[in-house]
């Protein structure tokens, strides 16, 4: 998986470039939240629960199912949000499905479980150039730097750039708004 703070940098990034008129500061942090919650599935460790295992790490919590559980959620917390219903689905869903999309990125562990209820076979996609971070403490480890690299020139960098194609396009249609 790419670290949690990777998760979260995606829609707090591109959410920011998108304005606070279209994403609400409480919208952009659940939105942050969610990239990051699919993650909590690592507590399965300490009750036993099996790594391939259905609601192991990267089992259920790593599913379409899941995004649009949160979608859900979101949409019907649409108000203190301060959003409309179909942007919080919208802004929630895609920060919390993109988690997996990214561990599905990586070089190691086992796949996403993307197609959970209807299907329980773990995936990667064919193109893996993001270095897997080590669970926990270990990410502290000599293991860390080669991870943080790689996150800054896969996903970092891109997000980065597509965040200011953003806020520019967001800059010049708003002043084209404000010409008309």
């Amino acid at each position: 998986m790419p670290t949690i703070i990777t998760h979260a940098a995606i829609p707090l990034l591109l959410g920011a470039a998108a304005g606070k008129r279209r994403i609400s500061r409480r919208l952009l942090y659940a939105g942050a939240v969610a990239a990051m919650l699919p993650d909590a599935d690592v507590l399965g460790f300490k009750f036993g629960i099996p790594y391939a295992d259905a609601f192991g790490h990267r089992g259920a919590a790593h599913s379409i199912a899941f995004a649009l559980l949160l979608a859900l959620l979101a949409a019907a917390l649409h108000r203190p949000l301060r959003t409309s219903a179909w942007r919080a689905f919208g802004f929630v869903g895609l920060a919390t499905v993109l988690h997996p999309l990214l561990d599905a990125c990586t070089n190691g562990g086992l796949g996403v479980a993307l197609w959970w209820p209807l299907d329980n076979h773990r995936f990667f996609f064919g193109w893996r150039p993001i270095e897997v971070s080590p669970i926990g403490a270990r990410f502290f480890s000599a293991r860390g730097w080669p991870v943080i690299q790689s996150e800054l020139l896969w996903v970092w960098m891109p997000t980065a750039v597509l965040a200011l194609l953003l806020w520019r396009w967001r800059l010049y249609s708003d002043g084209h708004n404000h010409q008309a």
